[in-house]
């Protein structure tokens, strides 16, 4: 990819999936929301995204990808970066896409997130965290963990973090099988079960997960109404626990699950008993790693390693 000019500056940088180590819903809030309360994790998996800057008077970009979305997140999250860093320039990007959409992933969250991290080294002005912040939550509620990655808890909509301790890099596999869970839908069959009982049990079992966050003892709320719907889902999560992962859970609201294991051996071999399931073998990733990754890619564009990364071009 080129985008012309001699002051072209480039990146290639991953935007990693997520998966929910525990996620329990409390109730609708007046918002319309819904009162949230999980555990983020960072995993290997990641898209890729070559951008290319070149300052120019007037702001134009451009995305290659194979989804044919007019307005998606990635030319969303670098329309207000630009805004926000008031600033110009000519913008090419491309999108290659290794995490399956629509699987409770986060993959164009993620997107949004690298784009917001990456454009500001790359046109030469800072944008520090409260901002990125703020920019991540007009773009969706999966975005600001993004901005932080390894393991956290997210409350309310999922945008109010707090870092926890990193979770060891245990081994797993990914399985996204074709099936479309309707968010919305999930959400409506929950919401009736949601009674204050169940809530004050929910924030007592939830807060002793956060201690230890991968845990037998987790839970997926979603799970219960989306295996309903989707039988397969739920024999799913049964083959991996049968294959030796001593956790299997839907992640968001489905449809992907994974299994954790205390070996790549173990991983290895459940990989080759699920047979022709598409599954990914993964790892957790830490926010020291997944900061470092992010440091790695953009290190001719930034001084120093601090988060946000900062632009070496910024006056």
């Amino acid at each position: 990819m080129s985008a012309g000019g001699s002051a072209v500056r480039q990146a290639r940088v991953r935007a990693f999936a997520k998966i929910n180590l525990d996620l329990r819903v409390l109730g609708k809030r007046p918002d319309g929301y819904h009162e949230l309360r999980t555990i983020f994790q960072t995993i290997s998996l990641a898209d890729t995204i070559d951008i290319a800057f070149t300052p120019a008077r007037k702001t134009a970009i451009e995305l290659q990808d194979d989804l044919g979305i007019a307005d998606n997140l990635v030319t969303r999250a670098a329309r207000l970066a630009m805004d926000a860093m008031r600033t110009t320039g000519r913008i090419a990007m491309r999108l290659t896409k290794r995490v399956p959409m629509g699987a409770g992933l986060g993959g164009g969250s993620s997107d949004a997130a690298a784009v917001l991290l990456a454009l500001p080294p790359l046109a030469g002005r800072n944008l520090d965290m409260p901002k990125l912040c703020n920019l991540a939550q007009q773009l969706g509620s999966d975005v600001p963990f993004f901005l932080l990655g390894g393991t956290a808890v997210g409350i309310g909509r999922g945008t109010e973090l707090f870092p926890l301790s990193d979770a060891p890099p245990y081994p797993g596999l990914l399985v996204a099988p074709a099936v479309r869970v309707n968010t919305a839908e999930a959400y409506r069959a929950l919401s009736p079960r949601l009674t204050s009982e169940s809530q004050q049990n929910k924030m007592v079992s939830f807060q002793t997960q956060t201690w230890e966050p991968v845990r037998t003892a987790a839970a997926n709320d979603f799970e219960e109404v989306v295996f309903e719907q989707h039988g397969s889902l739920g024999v799913l999560k049964k083959r991996l626990l049968r294959a030796g992962a001593f956790t299997a859970m839907m992640t968001g609201s489905g449809s992907a699950l994974f299994g954790l294991f205390r070996t790549s051996a173990e991983a290895a071999h459940a990989a080759d008993s699920l047979g022709k399931e598409d599954a990914f073998r993964i790892s957790l990733l830490s926010r020291t790693r997944y900061r470092s990754m992010w440091w790695r890619a953009l290190e001719q564009h930034i001084t120093g390693r601090i988060w946000p990364p900062p632009s070496r071009y910024a006056r």
